[in-house]
């Protein structure tokens, strides 16, 4: 009597399926300092999301410098750009420049003023630990307090 051998069939690979993010658009940015920060982030989110890492991104970013006063700054950096007078190699030279440009003067120590006079007030302690970071970020905070 012959004993049958059968060979284990192969386990199929899986099926993946490519998971497709929504990103948001970055925000036009008109030149508030308010907004330089958040503009910058939501430019970097969505070059890191939906763009990848493959070319230059500084033209990009500069058709969300619209309107006020960044219009006209915008304008001189192409200029200067044409001409060979500017040399913007990545978009993180990009940034700093309009951070330069629009950023908030003296960062520290306006930081150091939001954290005096941060109150938690309604918001859930989680909530208020995250404002806390957010504002202590950048002032040079280091957890001591003094008499």
């Amino acid at each position: 009597m012959a004993i049958a051998t059968t060979t284990p069939a192969a386990t199929p690979a899986p099926v993946t399926t490519p998971i497709i993010v929504e990103v948001a658009l970055p925000p036009k940015f008109n030149g508030e300092r308010s907004q330089v920060v958040g503009f910058i982030n939501a430019c970097h989110l969505f070059i890191q999301m939906r763009m990848g890492q493959v070319g230059e991104r500084s033209s990009w970013v500069l058709l969300y410098v619209q309107r006020g006063v960044a219009e006209i700054w915008k304008d001189n950096v192409l200029d200067e750009i044409t001409k060979g007078m500017l040399l913007v190699n990545t978009v993180e030279e990009l940034f700093t420049k309009i951070q330069q440009e629009f950023g908030e003067f003296d960062k520290e120590s306006k930081k150091v003023d939001k954290l005096r006079l941060l109150e938690q007030g309604g918001k859930i302690v989680d909530e208020y630990v995250q404002e806390f970071r957010r504002v202590a970020r950048g002032s040079g905070y280091e957890g001591s307090v003094s008499d």
